[in-house]
């Protein structure tokens, strides 16, 4: 436990965390989002957010990777390309002010942008636009290096496709996996050592896995209707706490 837990974390909180992968994983397979930005705020409440940020990002990338290798023959090839394009863009605009931009303030920014996209007058784009899937990747990817957990911007960029269940939850892994890939890559470049939270990393992956399998036999399970349902309410939710977290900074 030691091992897993290191210096700044109990035996305890570590095991805590380590179930918490599971039961996030598993919301995030089963509603489509969410489960990331419950573990960040679970994480956030143990450790310092420079820690939490690049840790929770490689905890997410072995949780969507799983997700999508579970669901790959779903996935929207199209909107994966053009995202992972905008992501490079995206995080080389960041990597210049990642260490400087107030992390309150992204909070916000994020939270009214999931607003407007779930409930607002949605922009006039076909489904295929070229311009929108690279602007998803470049400015997700660009917040997502300051806030975190992005899941909800990124889902809310995929609602207005109007997926059917399984075509979006193999999409979102996939854009999810290369976003944290790319924040990974970030956080190594900038000094960030990984290495000394493998242990706890690895086990959280292997329970995420777990909880994945379940979420998606739930999935099966759910109408198409109240998949919605649950995950445009679930979205909603996680932006307002995600608002209220940054207003109370202010």
């Amino acid at each position: 436990m030691e091992f897993l837990a290191g210096d700044l974390l109990t035996p305890l909180s570590a095991v805590g965390l380590i179930v918490l992968s599971a039961i996030t994983s598993m919301v995030s397979a089963a509603f489509g989002a969410g489960g990331g930005l419950m573990l960040l705020v679970v994480m956030a409440s143990l450790l310092p957010m420079n820690i939490v940020i690049p840790v929770h990002g490689l905890v997410q990338l072995g949780s969507n990777a799983n997700r999508f290798m579970l669901t790959f023959k779903h996935l929207d090839k199209s909107m994966f390309v053009y995202f992972s394009l905008g992501g490079i863009i995206g995080v080389l605009a960041a990597s210049s002010i990642v260490a400087h931009i107030p992390l309150e303030l992204m909070k916000i920014v994020v939270a009214g942008f999931v607003l407007y996209l779930l409930w607002g007058v949605t922009p006039k784009l076909r489904e295929t636009s070229k311009l929108w899937r690279y602007m998803a990747g470049a400015v997700t990817t660009f917040l997502s290096m300051f806030v975190g957990a992005s899941g909800p911007l990124v889902g809310s960029c995929l609602y207005v496709n109007n997926y059917e269940k399984l075509k979006y939850t193999a999409t979102f892994s996939a854009c999810m996996s290369v976003q944290h890939t790319f924040k990974a890559i970030l956080y190594g470049f900038v000094g960030f050592s990984f290495w000394q939270w493998l242990p706890l990393v690895t086990s959280m992956i292997i329970s995420g896995a777990l909880g994945t399998w379940l979420g998606l036999q739930l999935l099966q399970r759910i109408s198409v209707a109240k998949f919605k349902a649950i995950f445009r309410a679930v979205l909603t939710l996680l932006a307002l706490q995600l608002a209220w977290q940054g207003l109370q900074a202010f």
